[in-house]
């Protein structure tokens, strides 16, 4: 649950940009899909130019992910993942306040995968792609079962609260990401649950395995969780389609043997799960973040310092 508030310190001067960029977004989302997507794209292009240190975190991840892309190739993906990652942040205000528009512009293959067993849970595993708001209301309308989802707090109050509120009226529940005892008791009573594990992890609940070839911070988590609750795991990735024609929610058949009980198989098993369905379209997928941030003991950094 999100920590209480006073409104009106919401009305503080140091809020007001987001006060703009949260008007800005409801106003945008009236238009038709290509235009809420053009816009996106001009503001994809202008975070492109004012965060240089994050191009420099997706061309190193992009180079790990693709070795033998040339350097054109590289910048491609690049201008690539930022314009996407600007049509995700109006996407998201469409999943705030039109929530049932997005239905009429899903289209879900493999529908049959969302059904569990009867009276078990499931496990729905799936990566950060910039369009990740999108899938939501399609899948609740075709899970027999509850949904809930893990939430990890934004820094900004105001935009927490935001995102807290439309995220807790649209779901069963929210779990906060460090509590997931919350997750394993909805499991076990038969509720869905989303699951993106593809974030660096610190802390005893985590081993490095490969991610794209290199070593990566993973979370035994997601096979933890299936072993405790017996729930299967279903990987799923969501797409845009082009020219605004809305998007393509693909789910895939339940992990199979899995888990098997041994952390570093899983894991890794984890990983090239996430790697596969990133790979079905990596221009829509977050390479933002510093996946290879935490190193094994003795391997130099990845990413240059702050200051650099």
């Amino acid at each position: 649950m999100i920590k209480a508030v006073n409104p009106l310190e919401f009305l503080a001067p140091r809020y007001w940009p987001t006060w703009f960029a949260l008007g800005l977004m409801r106003l945008v989302i009236f238009l038709p899909l290509p235009g809420i997507e053009f816009c996106g794209m001009l503001m994809g292009k202008l975070l492109y130019i004012v965060l240089p240190a994050r191009r420099r975190i997706a061309e190193i991840n992009l180079r790990i992910a693709f070795p033998e892309a040339s350097d054109r190739e590289i910048t491609r993906l690049i201008k690539s993942c930022f314009k996407n990652m600007g049509i995700g942040g109006f996407e998201q205000a469409l999943n705030w306040w039109q929530s049932d528009r997005l239905l009429k512009l899903c289209e879900i293959e493999g529908a049959e995968h969302l059904i569990p067993p009867e009276g078990k849970g499931i496990i729905l595993l799936s990566a950060h792609f910039t369009c990740l708001e999108i899938p939501g209301p399609t899948l609740i309308q075709h899970l027999p079962v509850p949904f809930q989802v893990m939430y990890k707090h934004a820094h900004n109050k105001l935009f927490d609260s935001f995102m807290y509120y439309h995220r807790a009226r649209l779901y069963e529940a929210v779990v906060d990401y460090h509590k997931p005892i919350a997750m394993i008791r909805g499991l076990k009573k038969g509720n869905a649950a989303w699951y993106a594990p593809d974030q660096d992890f610190r802390g005893k609940d985590m081993i490095f395995v490969p991610f794209f070839g290199v070593p990566a911070s993973t979370l035994t988590a997601p096979a933890r969780l299936a072993k405790m609750t017996g729930v299967p795991v279903v990987p799923y990735y969501i797409k845009r389609k082009p020219k605004g024609e809305g998007y393509k929610l693909v789910i895939l058949p339940p992990l199979k043997n899995f888990p098997t009980g041994n952390d570093e198989e899983d894991a890794l098993r984890i990983n090239q799960t996430l790697e596969e369905l990133i790979l079905h379209n990596p221009e829509q997928y977050l390479w933002l973040h510093k996946r290879y941030k935490n190193r094994p003991e003795g391997e130099p950094a990845i990413y240059p310092p702050r200051h650099k």
